[in-house]
């Protein structure tokens, strides 16, 4: 495990819904929607029940194909069964999002790939969160996403971290944790994407690569917010219902380039903070 001491290092200590897609067959005019010639008027009742049964079909055709997955035609990870190889694409599977969670962090998932995928991504969130600065919070999300035979041990490594002085006024907090008044304290992790390194039924490790936004928004600002990106893999072990951490490393990148813009204000910043909240994510 790598605890860093750079400014962002903790970004990575560091839901799905239903959809409904309309299909729009071409409009009828004087050409034939099945790309023919032009049907000669109908002749009797038995030739007009067979063009509408046809256009049924066709619509529930079209309806069936642009329906999302389920897991009858698809495998455990989310990727099609016939794509062995691919990504699992960040879209509807036809599994059902977790609907448990423990003091916001959602619990309770799947003991499939998918799952750990799950699991990883979601626990990224509040592990690389401003809330791992609070000691009571802290520990809360240490209980909720670490294996219990090792969350003791991690939660006096973790405090050590936290409580440094040192590291904090690096970072530009004050002792307690706090930002110094007028500033807001930004931390925060955006999943891009996961995959499976190894997988049992018991242990998977899933490595989540994600954007970090670190730093202090705010006048005066001597650490101001900036993103990095970065790579953590995470040992998961299935423990009482639920997939737990036992162990992360992280990595930089890979980072993307960045595009040719301006920088916003200080201000316009830390408003964004107050003003959008952060997601909590599944697979």
């Amino acid at each position: 495990m790598s605890l860093g001491d750079d400014n962002d290092g903790f970004g990575g200590g560091g839901v799905g819904g239903s959809g409904q897609t309309r299909t729009r067959l071409p409009e009828g005019g004087s050409g034939d929607i099945y790309g023919g010639a032009r049907r000669p008027p109908a002749r009797s009742s038995r030739s007009l029940i067979t063009v509408v049964g046809v256009v049924v079909l066709l619509i529930a055709a079209i309806a069936f194909a642009n329906r999302g997955g389920t897991s009858a035609d698809a495998d455990t990870t989310g990727t099609s069964s016939n794509t062995p190889g691919k990504p699992a694409p960040t879209a509807a599977t036809g599994v059902r999002p977790v609907t448990g969670n423990n003091g916001g962090i959602p619990t309770g998932f799947a003991r499939d790939e998918q799952g750990a995928q799950s699991a990883a991504s979601n626990y990224a969130v509040p592990l690389g969160s401003a809330e791992m600065f609070d000691t009571s919070r802290r520990h809360e999300i240490v209980d909720t996403v670490y294996d219990p035979d090792i969350a003791a041990a991690r939660q006096g490594d973790l405090d050590k971290v936290y409580s440094d002085k040192g590291f904090l006024t690096r970072i530009g907090l004050q002792e307690d944790g706090k930002a110094p008044s007028g500033l807001t304290f930004i931390s925060r992790v955006i999943p891009v994407g996961s995959k499976i390194e190894n997988y049992s039924s018991d242990q998977a490790t899933v490595a989540v690569w994600y954007a970090s936004l670190f730093g202090l928004a705010g006048e005066g600002s001597q650490n101001p917010v900036s993103e990095s990106w970065y790579t953590t893999t995470y040992q998961l072990r299935w423990v009482n219902g639920d997939w737990k951490v036992t162990d992360f490393d992280q990595k930089d990148g890979p980072v993307p380039v960045g595009r040719d813009q301006a920088a916003s204000s200080a201000e316009e910043m830390a408003g964004a903070v107050d003003q959008f909240g952060g997601f909590t994510y599944a697979r």
